[in-house]
C-alpha cells in the first residue's frame, strides 16, 4: 500500500469511527446507512462533485459551502452533513470516498453482515443472486450483502470477493492460466 493511500485510509478510518459511534449512539445506523448510499450514488454520477472533494483549487469556505449545500439537497442527516462541512474546513475532503467504505464495514461488522463484490459475464437473475448470497452465507456464516457487476471481459463465470478472499471461476482467468502453461511447455 502506498503512503498517500495509508494516510488516506487512516484519516478516513478516524472520521468513519467518530461518525459511526455518533449515529450508534443517537440510534441512528439507518439513517446513516441511507446517507452513505446518497453519497456513493452522488460520487459516482457528478464528475463535479468528485472534482470538487478533490480538487485544492477550492478555498475552504468554498468547499465547506458546497458541501453543505449539497448535503442539504440530497437530504443528508445533520450528522453526516456536518461531518463533510468540518472536513472541508480541514482541507480533507479527498478521503470521502475511503469514508464511505470505512462506514460500510463498519455498519456491516454491527449487523453482522460481509460484503460480497460480485462481477459477472452476464446479468444474473434475482434467482441467481439470491442462491449465490445463500452459498456464500453457509461458506462465510454470515449474511451477505451481494454488490453485483457486469464484466462482459470475463467471457464468462464468475469473479467473487469476499472479504480478503477471492473466488474466479471466469473463463479470461482459464484462458489466461492456460496460456501461460503453454508458455512453460514451449
Amino acid at each position: 500500500m502506498s503512503e498517500s493511500s495509508s494516510l488516506s485510509t487512516g484519516i478516513a478510518s478516524r472520521y468513519a469511527t467518530a461518525v459511526f459511534e455518533l449515529a450508534k449512539d443517537g440510534g441512528e445506523l439507518e439513517t446513516l446507512e441511507r446517507d452513505i448510499d446518497t453519497l456513493n450514488s452522488a460520487l459516482s454520477e457528478s464528475s463535479d462533485f468528485r472534482d470538487l472533494i478533490n480538487s485544492p483549487v477550492y478555498t475552504r469556505e468554498a468547499q465547506s459551502n458546497a458541501v453543505g449545500a449539497i448535503a442539504e439537497k440530497i437530504g443528508l442527516s445533520g450528522t453526516v452533513a456536518n461531518t463533510l462541512k468540518l472536513m472541508a474546513s480541514k482541507r480533507r475532503l479527498f478521503v470521502l470516498p475511503q469514508l464511505m467504505n470505512s462506514l460500510q464495514s463498519l455498519i456491516a461488522d454491527e449487523k453482522g453482515e460481509v460484503t460480497a463484490d460480485v462481477q459477472s459475464a452476464h446479468s444474473m437473475s434475482d434467482a441467481q443472486v439470491a442462491k449465490l448470497a445463500d452459498t456464500l452465507k453457509a461458506s462465510v456464516g454470515k449474511d451477505v450483502k451481494m454488490n453485483v457487476t457486469v464484466d462482459e471481459s470475463l467471457i464468462g463465470g464468475l469473479v467473487v470477493k469476499v472479504g480478503s478472499k477471492m473466488i474466479d471461476t471466469s473463463i479470461r482467468s482459464k484462458l489466461a492460466a492456460l496460456q501461460n502453461t503453454m508458455k512453460e511447455v514451449g
